[in-house]
């Protein structure tokens, strides 16, 4: 290819992107709008699937590396009733399957793959225009670039979709609030003995909580509730000097809950983060456009489900091995991925949507219980 490809976003997915066509000889240029790898929080854990995010790291030649990220035994399940008895326990198996590392120390690993200016930071896109041949990419700064490639991979509000879709993500329902608890071991022992080693869910109709046991004794959480955006426009999270009102507000919801529970917000050591929930269109496709696709969220964004960044991953290299495969038909390419994209994103959303049901639905604990002891 004598221009580079073009890639919208530097996340996982467009990062792996741009490390697969890298080791296989094609020049690529990643667009991001945050100033610096360091310039906001990555997020927590993620548990990286051999199925899938596993396989994108094999493809990306970075396997080696990416097994001095893992964090030992964090691979251990819980599921709780709101009281803390324990519904339900899955060891830490060590077969590696689904190891967490953090999300942020992924993205480092993948852009030090990567030769220097390959990603060009602080590119805020504002717009892009389909040109008589190619794509036009507009920057906040009032630079552009034009590519006969194009690839969106810049999340839930992708400004690449609409050359393609005209989808757009709708509220799904349900609202997570983050927060992350510091030195819980030494400061709230029950707290930290309730999240295990590994991964915690506590479920009740309309209510959740998903804690990570991090380094460090951290745990890192997020209390899921089923209601409106104008119930949490109610609170205000913005005041991040000043949390109690909105921790005691979130609180009041988990009422009757075990304290070493609710700890996990009433306790937390940062401000306390909304994280709504969006979804794209489960069956979300669109007609092959010629020299543009999408990949991860851009592509099929979908309420957690725990398979967001497995999906952002393999979609960027089975991208680039397509790319790689065809070097003189990018439109080969181009439709050999999308033909196994949809179908597998789907698959995946509509897996999610079940998920959902299962975590807040009226059945909950007790439908995710009776899966999880079938799958055992």
């Amino acid at each position: 290819m004598n221009t580079p490809v073009t890639i919208v976003g530097a996340g996982l997915g467009g990062l792996t992107l741009a490390r697969v066509l890298h080791v296989r000889g094609i020049p690529a240029a990643v667009y991001e709008a945050e100033a610096s790898p360091a310039s906001r929080a990555q997020g927590g854990l993620l548990d990286i699937h051999d199925y899938n995010g596993q396989l994108a790291v094999e493809a990306a030649g970075l396997t080696a590396e990416f097994r001095t990220l893992v964090l030992e035994g964090r691979q251990e399940l819980r599921l709780l009733d709101r009281d803390g008895t324990v519904l339900f326990k899955q060891p830490d198996d060590g077969t590696g399957g689904r190891p967490e590392v953090h999300r942020g120390e992924l993205r480092q690993l993948l852009i030090d793959s990567l030769p220097e200016g390959t990603v060009h930071w602080g590119h805020k896109v504002s717009g892009v225009r389909a040109l008589a041949e190619g794509y036009e990419v507009a920057f906040a700064d009032g630079t552009t670039v034009s590519t006969d490639l194009l690839v969106g991979a810049d999340g839930a509000w992708s400004k690449v979709r609409p050359l393609l879709s005209s989808a757009k993500p709708e509220y799904s329902g349900v609202s997570s609030v983050e927060t992350f608890v510091h030195d819980s071991d030494r400061r709230f022992p029950a707290t930290a003995e309730a999240v295990g080693g590994g991964m915690l869910l506590v479920l009740a109709p309309g209510h959740g909580i998903t804690a990570h046991r991090e380094r460090d004794g951290i745990l890192h959480a997020y209390l899921g509730l089923e209601r409106s955006l104008e119930w949490f426009d109610g609170i205000d999270f913005a005041d991040t000097a000043d949390t109690a009102a909105a921790t005691a507000r979130i609180a009041a919801e988990y009422e009757g809950w075990s304290t070493a529970l609710t700890a996990l917000i009433t306790e937390t050591s940062t401000a306390p983060v909304l994280r709504p929930h969006y979804g794209l269109p489960i069956d979300h496709r669109w007609e092959r456009v010629p020299g543009v696709t999408l990949i991860g969220d851009a592509a099929h964004l979908a309420p957690p489900n725990g398979e967001g960044a497995n999906l952002a991953m393999l979609d960027g290299a089975e991208l680039g091995i397509a790319l790689a495969a065809h070097p003189g038909d990018v439109e080969a390419a181009l439709a050999e991925y999308e033909q196994a994209m949809f179908p597998r994103s789907a698959e995946t959303a509509a897996e999610g949507a079940h998920l959902q049901r299962q975590m807040f639905g009226p059945d909950a604990p007790h439908g995710l219980l009776a899966e999880f002891v079938a799958g055992t």
